[in-house]
């Protein structure tokens, strides 16, 4: 089958350089990985940019049949966008709307997803534990009944940007100011909890695969929270998967977990954060369309759960094809 990789790599390609930016970061690694693994699948591959252009880039790559049917699938991994608003929905939009199919999430669940207070609300009205948590434009607005620690967010980025702790009232001004400048939004304020920080990884549509749980292991860190660099940096967080968790603890991770995942009309594959506090109580953070680097908690899960890099990229497909077209791909 023809799959086009789709990235955001090169920001040239937009009729005005205008909106918030992207952070720049570079994946390279992670989309070569991808299209090896398809091409291991026996794929017909094409790295593209989802930009301006992508939508005749895909018409040349994948053309369809006389009978209209798709001769191809987008395997999306455009998921920083380029600028503007909601960047993570752009590309999903502009294949649902010229009709080609793809994997992962649509863009009303990265809209959600995005959005942290939102996803916030949803799962709650889902019965599902969030921390508490308040919205701030100043810093100068009273943190109620918040219970200090905070942590303080931009309400709509990934990858831990702009992450902070704050033990005091005192400090919250300054880091919430720190958002709104730098990020140009409004910050999530939420309650910190001590204690454990589960990944769950969840692979499927209906009934999802829940793959081994994933445990952030801060060892003697005296900061155990999930920074950028505690992600991505020379001293990153190592894992211990699968988590060391009883087996009842671990059924109500997996089901709050599912609950995430359908309460943000996730698709195909996500990643849902949690932390544990001292007694046990399990709380949603968040949830993502996961990184799927060879490090990453979602591939240590699926390889865990005995699968190659190789063959979780390849049933990722498999499973958006199956979501489409009923069939997996022969």
């Amino acid at each position: 089958m023809r799959v086009a990789v789709v990235w955001n790599h090169d920001s040239a390609g937009v009729i005005n350089r205008f909106g918030q930016p992207r952070p720049e970061y570079d994946d390279r690694e992670i989309v070569d990985s991808l299209v090896g693994a398809l091409q291991e699948g026996g794929h017909e591959t094409l790295l593209c940019e989802g930009d301006k252009g992508l939508l005749s880039t895909l018409q040349q790559f994948m053309p369809p049949d006389p009978q209209g049917r798709p001769s191809g699938i987008v395997f999306n991994w455009a998921l920083g966008g380029i600028q503007g608003e909601c960047r993570y929905t752009h590309v999903p939009a502009m294949l649902e709307m010229a009709g080609v199919p793809y994997t992962g999430s649509g863009p009303l669940a990265f809209a959600l997803g995005a959005d942290k207070v939102v996803t916030k609300m949803l799962i709650r009205d889902r019965g599902v534990p969030t921390p508490n948590f308040q919205v701030m434009h100043r810093g100068t607005e009273s943190a109620g009944d918040l219970r200090f620690p905070v942590v303080v967010k931009p309400r709509y980025e990934g990858g831990s940007l702009g992450l902070q702790l704050v033990h005091e009232p005192a400090q919250l001004k300054q880091a919430v100011e720190m958002i709104v400048t730098q990020y140009a939004q409004n910050a999530l304020v939420e309650e910190y909890i001590e204690g454990r920080e589960i990944c769950v990884a969840l692979l499927g549509n209906g009934e999802p695969e829940v793959l081994p749980l994933v445990e952030q292991d801060f060892g003697d860190r005296e900061t155990r929270l999930m920074t950028w660099d505690m992600k991505y940096g020379p001293a990153a967080v190592p894992k211990i998967c699968p988590a060391q968790i009883e087996s009842g603890l671990a059924t109500v991770l997996r089901d709050i977990s599912i609950a995430t995942f359908r309460a943000c009309h996730s698709r195909d594959y996500a990643r849902v954060d949690l932390r544990l506090d001292r007694s046990g109580q399990p709380f949603v953070l968040e949830i993502n369309s996961p990184c799927l680097s060879t490090s990453s908690s979602y591939v240590s899960a699926a390889t865990t759960a005995g699968y190659s890099f190789s063959s979780l990229v390849n049933r990722i497909l498999n499973v958006a094809h199956t979501r489409y077209f009923g069939i997996g791909i022969s």
